[in-house]
């Protein structure tokens, strides 16, 4: 089973976690990622937009694309947007598969993925204001990474 969901309401690790439980009998491995929003340099909240109907479909689509790639038996995704103070969670990503690897690298393709694929904008806030934050160069060096060989 893959599910994709956008949310503004705070999101339960343990709860999506348990929502994806493999209770199949085909998964051997059950990896989850959640990432949290942090205080670099003095951060006091980030502000997630996004385009309604698009995003689903973008996180749906990666999702459906690392479930084939990797052979995952079930993939979750849960992100949140709106404001969210430091220490609240943003995202979480639950890969299940037959063996450790493509569960582990099932959950880091979404991750890597999301950053330059999903629209979403983000706006930090902090001692300097309001500000936008502009694509990093990272995030397309992780996403190349797993580019389609070919």
């Amino acid at each position: 089973m893959i599910t994709a969901r956008v949310t503004d309401r705070p999101l339960d690790t343990g709860a999506e976690v348990a929502a994806r439980d493999a209770g199949d009998g085909q998964s051997g491995a059950l990896v989850s990622f959640t990432g949290q929003v942090r205080a670099d340099d003095g951060l006091t909240a980030l502000t997630l937009e996004h385009y309604p109907g698009m995003t689903e479909r973008a996180l749906t689509a990666i999702a459906e694309r690392a479930a084939a790639r990797f052979a995952l038996t079930g993939l979750s995704v849960a992100h949140r947007v709106g404001r969210m103070a430091v220490g609240e969670t943003i995202v979480v990503v639950v890969a299940a598969a037959a063996h450790r690897r493509a569960a582990f690298d099932g959950a880091a393709y979404v991750m890597d993925r999301l950053k330059t694929d999903a629209p979403f904008w983000k706006c930090e806030e902090g001692p300097w204001g309001r500000r936008w934050v502009e694509p990093r160069p990272g995030d397309d060096r992780a996403a190349a990474r797993w580019a389609e060989p070919g």
